[in-house]
């Protein structure tokens, strides 16, 4: 279910919800093909285990949100794009967006230049968009654009068409920057999410490519979420063996896929149209009828699901919320 809920057991990782990465959107500004749109959504609106809903606050002020950019192939970061968020007054929030380069940008730090400072975020319908020079930003509560049929993934794959984030919430962070800060050519994108503990930053979930984490990474799971894209060959056999059990492939077949599958990265090439698997990825993109054909090598071609009707054509795209965060945040 994209990477939502991509801690053990479908929770969420260090038990925190606002710190699970779901999903990563990359695509062409549309109407100015100078400028691309980058989507980072974490933070589910509900909890599949236990059920019910999780907090009203959107974003951690313990944690870090980063968008990290490979432009030389070698899966390492070169550039990143990193959000801190701090209380306001009457339960809100402020963000601040950074740029980090070069060897900074390899470790983990909430250095770098500025772009963006102290921007509100966003809790009711209203997206409040933050501009500063060519880049635009925006942080809060949005629907989610996930589809998925969650319940049939549940009953062994027997897809009903039910849409179960229909009507579910995302914290999303969308950044539109112009073509040239993303560096030339083809590069290499994932998000991740880290904690402050005891004043040092631990990693707490990543990802790039749906769906892979919560099927995919099984008893290696905490070992992967807290993992780099470099190190990503060593993950290659628990990959395989998940892609054996539930599609039935032979050993060697299934090596041969799961090496397809990793680093876990999203490759994006700003001067062509947006298309998942191979550039990008829009919010209406299908992502789940690519995956459940290899996850179930064949036997299963989908979910029966198709894209929300609610996103937008302007920034930040990801629609409004289903719910007012903010009254039931003073409730």
């Amino acid at each position: 279910m994209s990477h939502h809920y991509s801690g053990p057991n479908f929770g969420f990782p260090h038990g925190d919800a606002r710190l699970d990465f779901t999903d990563l959107y990359a695509f062409p500004k549309p109407g100015d093909s100078s400028k691309s749109i980058l989507i980072m959504n974490v933070h589910p609106s509900v909890s599949a285990v236990p059920p019910g809903t999780t907090t009203a606050e959107p974003f951690s002020t313990e944690g870090l949100y980063e968008i990290r950019i490979d432009t030389d192939g070698d899966a390492v970061a070169n550039i990143t794009y990193s959000v801190r968020f701090f209380a306001s007054e009457r339960g809100t929030q402020t963000a601040t967006l950074r740029r980090v380069e070069g060897a900074q940008s390899i470790g983990t730090t909430d250095a770098g230049k500025i772009i963006v400072e102290r921007a509100p975020v966003s809790i009711g319908p209203e997206a409040h968009v933050t501009a500063a020079g060519d880049y635009r930003f925006f942080a809060g509560w949005r629907s989610d654009p996930f589809f998925f049929d969650v319940e049939g993934a549940l009953n062994n794959l027997q897809f009903t068409g039910k849409d179960f984030f229909a009507d579910k919430d995302i914290c999303s962070i969308a950044i539109e920057l112009p073509n040239s800060a993303l560096g030339t050519g083809k590069v290499g994108l994932w998000a991740r999410t880290l904690e402050n503990q005891g004043g040092k930053w631990v990693q707490t979930d990543r990802g790039a490519r749906p769906q892979q984490t919560p099927f995919l990474s099984g008893e290696v799971n905490a070992d992967y979420l807290a993992a780099e894209p470099s190190g990503d060959a060593r993950f290659v056999a628990g990959f395989a063996h998940a892609l054996e059990h539930a599609g039935g492939y032979t050993p060697e077949d299934a090596k041969r896929v799961a090496g397809t599958l990793l680093p876990d990265i999203l490759f994006y090439d700003a001067s062509r149209p947006a298309l998942f698997p191979n550039n990008g990825r829009l919010l209406s993109d299908d992502v789940v009828d690519y995956f459940i054909p290899i996850l179930t090598n064949g036997k299963v071609m989908g979910d029966k699901v198709g894209p929300h009707s609610d996103v937008l054509g302007v920034f930040p795209y990801v629609g409004a919320p289903h719910k007012v965060w903010s009254m039931e945040r003073a409730a």
